[in-house]
């Protein structure tokens, strides 16, 4: 990283690395590895963004209720408050939940990553639970570090956009269902989040369609959740284009694949769409206060392969790279508070749900040997660094 001019490095925390139960006697050994982490970074002049959660939590909490049960909201806190003391002198940067949606949505409302329970009830008490402990650990880090702490939540945040155009405005034909299901998966993906962190409320809308499905939700909990963060993390890949569809008289939200689109898209079928980002941007500055927001992840993932001559040029990545910093810049000059671009990801890693099968990489990792190389959009993101001046 040093290397390659990079500034900051954002990292998670492994949970039961430091609490293996979630609660009761730390690991000292698990503690110290992400000391000596930090201390490494720092003596590189690298910038620490800590992640507290991204997904994996201590298997005695799963076992005792997980994100539904309202006993983890405190746990998230304690654990907040015990990374906050060890390291507030140094890290300056925290973000508490890395898509929280996607926990709770993958893994609670549906199957597709653990716990895999396929309940929407439990889904959503576990994303109201996760937003209750990242209002928590706001305080517990805040408490527990220098006056320097910077605190905030990573949202993965989308452009909804209805199947035919974009306003009816525009498009006169498109069906009213469309309209109304890109709405309400606006309000699923997107404002459920963020209206209960800025404004303290969760959108009614949503609240109605989800009916029976809706969280329990205790005195004073709204106005934890919304306690001031200082900013944003937004992850940002592709847009949502939907379809409304009736069944028995009830709308369903059906995705539109980027291959019906005539898209380009990613080996995860996530089409490539660089507008998308400075819309989602200037979205968040016009209905939520400009706020000020780092991206946190942007990535394209390809089916990179190394040459003869043992260079990776994934030229694909470099355009992905060029068009979505592009967007960036032009949002920064339209006032908006970007203050950080991480890309996903430094290295080809684990995908939650997939395995090795796709690589996001700066630098190609051969998963059978480690040896790593750097790749020709790595090599471009070091050039792209150093012409910032940064």
């Amino acid at each position: 990283m040093k290397e390659m001019g990079i500034k900051a490095y954002r990292f998670s925390i492994a949970w039961s690395r430091v609490t293996p139960d979630g609660k009761g006697e730390i690991n000292q050994k698990g503690l110290d590895f992400y000391k000596n982490l930090v201390d490494g970074l720092l003596a590189a002049g690298i910038q620490p963004f800590v992640t507290l959660h991204h997904y994996d939590m201590p298997l005695t909490l799963e076992q005792e209720g997980g994100w539904v049960s309202r006993d983890t909201v405190n746990r998230f806190a304690e654990y907040a408050g015990i990374m906050a003391r060890h390291l507030g002198d140094k890290v300056k940067y925290w973000m508490t939940h890395n898509e929280p949606i996607c926990i709770a949505g993958l893994g609670y409302s549906g199957t597709s990553e653990p716990p895999g329970l396929g309940d929407p009830k439990s889904g959503a008490q576990a994303i109201h639970n996760l937003l209750v402990s990242h209002g928590k650990a706001i305080r517990a880090i805040k408490t527990n570090s220098s006056e320097e702490a910077k605190v905030g939540i990573v949202l993965n945040l989308y452009p909804i956009q209805p199947y035919g155009g974009h306003t009816k405005e525009a498009h006169p034909d498109i069906p009213e269902d469309n309209l109304i299901a890109a709405r309400l998966q606006d309000g699923i993906i997107n404002r459920w989040f963020l209206d209960a962190i800025y404004y303290g409320k969760y959108p009614k809308d949503v609240w109605k369609y989800q009916k029976e499905n809706n969280p329990d939700i205790e005195p004073g909990d709204m106005e934890i959740i919304s306690i001031p963060q200082d900013f944003l993390g937004l992850n940002y890949y592709h847009r949502f284009v939907v379809k409304g569809e009736r069944h028995n008289g009830e709308l369903k939200i059906k995705t539109v694949p980027p291959q019906e689109l005539g898209a380009p898209f990613s080996t995860m079928d996530w089409e490539i769409y660089p507008d998308g980002l400075g819309i989602v941007l200037r979205r968040i500055k016009k209905d939520y206060n400009n706020p000020i927001v780092f991206i946190t992840e942007n990535g394209v993932a390809l089916a990179d392969e190394i040459e003869p001559d043992g260079s990776i040029n994934d030229i694909t990545r470099i355009n992905f790279l060029k068009a979505h910093v592009k967007e960036a810049e032009e949002a920064i000059s339209d006032g908006i508070q970007l203050k950080g671009y991480f890309v996903w990801s430094l290295m080809d890693n684990l995908e939650w749900e997939i395995g090795f099968n796709h690589r996001f990489g700066l630098v190609y990792v051969d998963f059978k040997t480690l040896e790593r190389t750097v790749k020709a959009s790595g090599i471009w993101y070091k050039d792209w660094i150093r012409r910032l001046n940064i």
